[in-house]
């Protein structure tokens, strides 16, 4: 079972080549794919230098995702975000669940990072929303090749692409959310905003997808509800923004 692993970027240099590192670890002949949205940073560069098949794509995840996976010649995908850890065992761990023949796809358990009881919410609210089939890309995505083609593929839109992936996903056969190990996420996009506000926001977001509003106007949406709760920044985090979505 060959795995592809797509990975998404924007100005990841300084930690590429050790997420390609750690990945080869678990396996070495994982087939290792960097979909850059226009770094300038070197994140290109790092990637090739550590071994991955590097694309240059339009700026937005769902379209880098897209190329990506089309790019891709496993019979498994899995679409791991650069802020999201993979932990040892992980390829393992989806190798061992796609034993099972009526499982199509999934995801992991997803633990935000840091010791503040903010993180510990937001842990809990993913594993809420995960029993009712509701899941993101920063959960570590993944899918048998045939199932993914069969559904058209991911959407190379603006906002909501893993939304709209797992939506589709989830009618089509059995997923399951690996437990142990769980992946490990960056809660830097939440970074100043109150619980309140991301619940209100996510619920926001998802009644006018459903709507059917344009995701480029979502995307505008979102970006301007992000910039308003959130406090003064560091320069590397107004970097990584343009990267980051739910």
């Amino acid at each position: 079972m060959k795995i592809s692993i797509v990975i998404p970027t924007l100005n990841e240099a300084p930690r590429i080549g050790s997420i390609i590192h750690d990945l080869r670890l678990q396996d070495s002949e994982c087939e290792i794919i960097i979909v850059d949205g226009g770094s300038q940073d070197g994140t290109l560069e790092q990637a090739e230098g550590a071994g991955a098949r590097t694309y240059p794509a339009p700026r937005g995840r769902g379209q880098q995702l897209a190329l990506g996976a089309a790019q891709s010649t496993g019979n498994v995908i899995l679409f791991l975000h650069a802020d999201t850890q993979l932990p040892a065992g992980g390829l393992r761990a989806i190798r061992q669940c796609l034993k099972d023949p009526e499982i199509v796809g999934g995801n992991f358990r997803v633990l935000f990072n840091g010791n503040s009881d903010f993180a510990e919410w937001l842990t809990g609210f993913y594993a809420r929303f995960r029993r009712y089939g509701l899941y993101y890309g920063d959960s570590a995505i993944f899918v048998r090749r045939c199932i993914y083609d069969t559904l058209g593929g991911i959407r190379p839109i603006d906002l909501m692409e893993d939304y709209d992936f797992t939506r589709r996903l989830e009618r089509v056969g059995k997923t399951v959310c690996i437990d142990t190990p769980a992946v490990e996420t960056s809660s830097r996009r939440f970074d100043g905003r109150r619980p309140i506000a991301i619940v209100a926001g996510w619920l926001l977001i998802h009644a006018l997808f459903h709507l059917k509003l344009p995701p480029r106007l979502l995307a505008r949406l979102y970006d301007s509800t992000r910039r308003k709760h959130r406090p003064a920044s560091s320069v590397a985090e107004r970097v990584h923004r343009q990267s980051d979505h739910v």
